[in-house]
């Protein structure tokens, strides 16, 4: 009998803009029937950065794959990969193993710094994984009133400092076009050189240039998210924000805002921002003075040191629009302690193909 191969591709997790979704992962395996035929999966793994918290805001350490409960659709999903904070990642076979309990870390108290080393878990050999950070800066016409923008530069760079380690970082800036003034990388003083070479800009297009930073990050593995610090409201931009903060959910990447006391006094802007953050799993920060910037900065590092990372492989769902996610703690924890993750993602149409959905948008 002549063996037959059947290629079964479930969608890659884009939004309306086509852009390929990179946050998450591809599983090729075979399977053999008996009859001499093989079938090959592309299975999607749809990745979740997920912040636990008590009521008071301290971050809940030491919880384990056995209490996350995650549906999708209200179909419930079986966790496969799991990763807290800075540590190894865990593949899992099979339900996630028990530990010595949560633990509870007040906010402010952590710090990525990890030396020069790779720290690496003694009882499988794996490594940490690193977290792609893109700083998008606003430079418009909003940032050159007053002393704002030397303080915010101080607070950018204070920042990066502190997130030395295995992390690597971008750093763009945006008036009416997005400049990459340094492209991904763990050089601490490069990325420091470009926030210092930064120069001023006329008008501010925002979510075009979020768009664009957005599409860098979805082609990168493991951990990313996105800090824009913005002064004022978007009045440029050909891209609404709504498109924007879609994206974000289906590539999986936590947008951070951190923003001056004068963009929250346009309500619509304050608006705009807060939704953003909340729902792809990050926060927003609206800074009366360049101490509530700095305070800004150290919470959202705080933040990426202490998300967990999860992972599943969807159940067969026949929804090919926008898919609800839910993730929530088993037991009494549930009533103990807050999620914040990103709500949900959109599959790529089944029309297109895979090489339709890698190429860049325009092409």
């Amino acid at each position: 009998m002549a063996k037959r191969s059947v290629i079964l591709v479930l969608p890659l997790l884009a939004a309306g803009t086509g852009l390929l979704a990179g946050s998450s992962m591809w599983m090729k395996a075979q399977e053999d029937t008996g009859d001499n035929s093989v079938i090959r999966k592309v299975v999607e793994m749809v990745q979740l950065n997920v912040a636990v918290t008590d009521k008071k805001g301290n971050y809940v350490t030491g919880l384990s794959p056995a209490d996350f409960v995650i549906v999708e659709d209200r179909i419930p999903q079986k966790i496969a990969t799991f990763e807290e904070g800075t540590g190894a990642p865990q593949n899992l076979e099979g339900p996630g193993q028990g530990n010595a309990g949560p633990q509870l870390i007040p906010r402010g108290a952590a710090d990525l710094k990890s030396g020069s080393a790779e720290p690496v878990d003694q009882s499988n050999g794996s490594q940490t994984s690193p977290t792609s950070i893109y700083i998008l800066f606003d430079t418009s016409n909003y940032m050159y009133r007053g002393r704002g923008f030397v303080f915010a530069q101080d607070a950018i760079a204070e920042f990066i400092r502190s997130i030395e380690g295995l992390n690597r970082i971008a750093f763009y800036s945006y008036s009416r076009d997005l400049s990459r003034q340094t492209p991904l990388t763990a050089d601490r003083n490069q990325v420091l050189h470009g926030v210092r070479a930064t120069v001023n800009g006329d008008d501010s297009a925002l979510y075009n240039a979020l768009l664009l930073t957005l599409k860098d990050a979805g082609e990168q593995k493991g951990r990313k998210a996105v800090v824009v610090f913005s002064n004022g409201p978007d009045n440029s931009s050909m891209v609404p924000p709504e498109d924007v903060g879609e994206l974000a959910q289906s590539l999986g990447v936590p947008i951070y805002m951190v923003s001056t006391h004068e963009a929250k006094l346009d309500a619509v802007t304050a608006a705009v921002f807060a939704r953003i953050s909340a729902n792809t799993g990050g926060e927003a920060y609206f800074a009366k003075d360049w101490k509530d910037q700095e305070h800004a900065f150290t919470s959202i590092r705080d933040d990426l040191a202490h998300l967990y990372l999860v992972s599943y492989y969807p159940q067969p769902n026949p929804n090919r629009g926008w898919r609800a996610i839910t993730v929530k703690l088993a037991g009494e924890k549930a009533k103990q302690f807050h999620i914040r993750t990103r709500d949900g993602y959109r599959p790529l149409p089944e029309h297109l193909s895979m090489g339709a959905a890698v190429a860049p948008a325009g092409q």
